[in-house]
């Protein structure tokens, strides 16, 4: 075992609360997603080169900086593509994969963006609480346990208690509009009096998402990182961790919860997992499908459709125009509204289905 010292913690670390100062090892013969990784960053990036760090402000990734992240996976339509590796010891080649402090071996990346930054392993952290200080001193011992973002997480739960409404935006992927909707709908439901609740349930692990939500008026937030999860790739099935979020922000007794679902509803985030469950359908008030043109609203009506869901509000940078609010509202029969130009309207169009006790779950 070795003592290191990082310069900057990524924010996907979070749920650990970790010290600058790890114990760490050489190897980590088997690793899994979360586990906690110490790296040296071995290059820079304009385009894609800030650390999220655990109290959410970013900073720049220098050269030879020593990171704390987390290893994990992403499938990013427009951002990058990696995975964990096979195995992970001193010396490795690895890649930033997120601004979180997500890594892995990168596939590929967006063509508007640079090459993944680069970092080489220099351990696996651990917990040196198990140990006795004589044993700290000399830094030899047994090989200890691997530290994993799982170790202290919300339990997966496959029953959902009974609920605030709930309303769910989800879109056609990412950079559809669904944060600017999710947060404008936070704001109008806390000028409005209502205590507000936000859960992020898909993507990879960030706290931007999550802070914005608090910074229009939710008082409570939780996301699948609050589940150990840096992120929700490979997830065979999602909903337990949605469930366990929403028993979760719940316990706080809000009005209303605002869930955003990261990426698109067709993707690899298993955000249709969560869409197929049917606990998690009867209680959601209110749809929101965010899309970028007419072709999206087209293809999320029918994939919704196919899962049983309908459409309350098309919103997104779809009808960033009024042309674009109007057509959808003309030729498809949906309410829509734009959360930039008027999220108040937006906010008033669901107004019928939120903050009413009838709505709210009774098992």
């Amino acid at each position: 075992m070795m003592i290191l010292e990082a310069d900057k913690i990524g924010s996907a670390t979070s749920p650990l609360k970790l010290a600058k100062t790890v114990a760490a090892v050489s190897e980590n013969d088997s690793p899994k997603a979360g586990d906690v990784v110490i790296v040296r960053a071995l290059s820079e990036s304009v385009t894609y080169g800030n650390l999220e760090l655990p109290n959410g402000r970013l900073a720049k990734i220098n050269r030879n900086d020593v990171i704390i992240g987390v290893l994990g996976k992403r499938r990013a339509l427009k951002g990058f593509v990696g995975d964990v590796p096979e195995t992970v010891k001193k010396g490795d080649r690895l890649h930033l994969l997120n601004m979180g402090g997500v890594i892995g071996v990168c596939k590929g990346h967006h063509s508007s963006l640079s090459d993944a930054i680069e970092v080489e392993v220099l351990g696996a952290a651990v917990s040196d609480s198990e140990f006795s200080e004589e044993e700290k001193s000399n830094l030899k011992t047994q090989k200890p346990s691997i530290l994993n973002i799982a170790d202290k997480a919300l339990q997966p739960t496959d029953f959902l208690k009974p609920s605030a409404p709930i309303v769910v935006v989800a879109g056609t992927c990412m950079n559809s509009g669904k944060t600017v909707a999710a947060t404008e709908i936070i704001k109008q439901a806390h000028l409005a009096g209502l205590k507000v609740c936000g859960a992020k349930m898909s993507g990879v692990a960030c706290l931007r998402d999550t802070l914005n939500m608090e910074d229009h008026g939710a008082f409570a937030t939780a996301s699948f990182l609050d589940c150990g999860l840096p992120s929700t790739v490979g997830v065979e099935n999602l909903a337990p961790v949605a469930k366990a979020i929403l028993n979760h922000l719940n316990t706080f007794e809000p009005d209303l919860i605002v869930v955003e679902l990261g990426d698109g509803i067709v993707g690899g985030y298993a955000v249709d997992s969560v869409l197929k469950d049917e606990e998690i359908k009867r209680a959601i008030s209110s749809f929101v499908f965010c899309a970028s043109d007419y072709v999206g609203v087209i293809g999320g009506i029918n994939v919704l459709k196919n899962l049983g869901i309908e459409i309350n509000v098309i919103a997104g940078s779809v009808t960033d125009s009024q042309m674009g609010e109007d057509f959808v509202q003309q030729e498809f029969g949906l309410n829509a509204g734009n959360a930039r130009r008027n999220g108040r309207r937006l906010f008033e169009i669901l107004g019928i289905n939120i903050g009413k006790p009838e709505y709210a779950l009774a098992y």
